[in-house]
């Protein structure tokens, strides 16, 4: 490790991997640090990408897809399941990764591109002078360095700190992050080709229960809820082991794993003089799904690109970074990211009966293409009644 880079990357997940690589193709020297003793670990995430979104950065390895997804399926309070089918024949939804395989494969290329990658490697403190980011202390091994950079880009996840540090406000409301608990596991009658969740404020108060495959009767059985929902006796686990003993008496959990996961707005300002901000610590992950890795990927890139022209004009400042800022908020993730907000505000309020109503409807529909406005635009559609519950959101449609 060098004193000294162009671009210093805190965080080995998929953004920062894809910062990484952007800036060191662009001729930057570029340096990534991962806290981790190991790339890809531990996985908090259910590993769901889909097929186009992932062909956007590269073509898919089979080395690192647990399965592939033709179908979701939709489970209403009530027990009446729906799928959901692409309408093209031979069109599959996504995959579900390896995302230890994966992660290692993004950071990999990263390193075949020219940076310097550094585990088990913590940034403790970002280097400021005249009130920009300068690069960072990193404590490795038990001593602590000065690594100075032209541009840091924060991609250390949920937890943000590099971001707060360094004088940006991360803090997510309690109400508007979604806590986690997720089992690997394996003994499970599934279909290999689906993504099966389940709603109510029964099994998942304001979020839901995941099924995604990972192979022969394994798959990745997780659960998300409002952070104010929890309390004694109604955590994720709580709400996740009745399920797996409703469902899967006699499956075997292989890992579980748990985490936080914001469902918030982005950050009002991705960039700071000498900083940007990419992936979850920018809060751009779904605020439906939970969903990040396309959207760390998607920024990360966009965090390369602008860092390696801000750099090569000479202008780190703030106002030279906000090309970052401004191009993922117009682009089509931001428009999206603030749609499903808004969506997702309205269907947190939603009783079990209307869930029930809102599934049984959406099984009328056929979709040209499987969307959270496409869903919406086709209820108002075949019910005009819906559109005085769904007017908090209606200029979207």
């Amino acid at each position: 490790m060098k004193p000294e880079y162009d671009l210093l990357v805190v965080g080995g997940g998929p953004g920062g991997a894809l910062a990484a690589r952007t800036a060191a193709e662009q001729g930057l020297s570029v340096c990534l640090v991962e806290k981790r003793p190991a790339i890809g670990v531990p996985v908090r995430c259910a590993e769901g990408v889909g097929r186009d979104l992932l062909t956007e950065f590269m073509d898919p390895d089979p080395a690192w897809i647990s399965a592939e997804v033709e179908r979701a399926v939709l489970v209403a309070p009530d027990g009446y399941r729906i799928t959901l089918e692409p309408s093209m024949a031979g069109c599959e939804v996504g995959y579900v990764l390896d995302r230890k395989r994966f992660d290692r494969d993004l950071v990999m290329q990263a390193a075949n591109a020219g940076a310097d990658i550094q585990v088990k490697t913590r940034a403790v403190a970002p280097i400021v002078k005249n009130g920009a980011v300068a690069g960072a202390l990193l404590e490795q091994q038990g001593s602590v360095s000065e690594v100075l950079a032209r541009v840091v880009v924060a991609a250390d996840g949920v937890e943000s700190k590099f971001a707060r540090w360094a004088g940006l406000e991360t803090a997510v409301p309690l109400s508007e992050i979604e806590t986690c608990v997720q089992f690997l596991m394996t003994g499970i009658e599934i279909d290999p080709g689906a993504t099966v969740f389940y709603l109510g404020n029964e099994v998942a108060p304001e979020g839901y229960v995941w099924i995604f495959p990972k192979g022969d009767r394994t798959a990745n059985v997780g659960i998300g809820i409002s952070g104010k929902k929890c309390r004694s006796g109604s955590r994720p686990i709580d709400y996740l082991n009745r399920f797996i003993k409703s469902s899967f008496p006699e499956g075997r959990v292989l890992e579980w794993v748990m985490g936080g996961v914001p469902v918030c707005r982005p950050l009002e300002r991705t960039v700071a003089d000498g900083l940007i901000v990419v992936g979850d610590a920018a809060r751009v992950s779904d605020p439906i799904t939970g969903g990040g890795i396309y959207n760390a990927m998607f920024t990360g890139r966009l965090a390369g690109k602008i860092a390696a022209e801000a750099i090569g004009r000479g202008d780190v400042s703030a106002d030279g970074l906000m090309p970052y800022d401004a191009g993922w908020r117009s682009s089509k993730l931001g428009m999206a990211l603030e749609r499903n907000y808004r969506v997702k505000e309205y269907f947190i309020t939603l009783s079990d009966e209307k869930l029930n109503r809102l599934v049984h409807s959406v099984s009328q529909i056929d979709l040209a293409q499987f969307s959270v406005l496409g869903i919406i635009t086709e209820l108002v559609r075949q019910d005009p009644s819906l559109l005085l519950e769904l007017r908090a959101i209606r200029k979207l449609l």
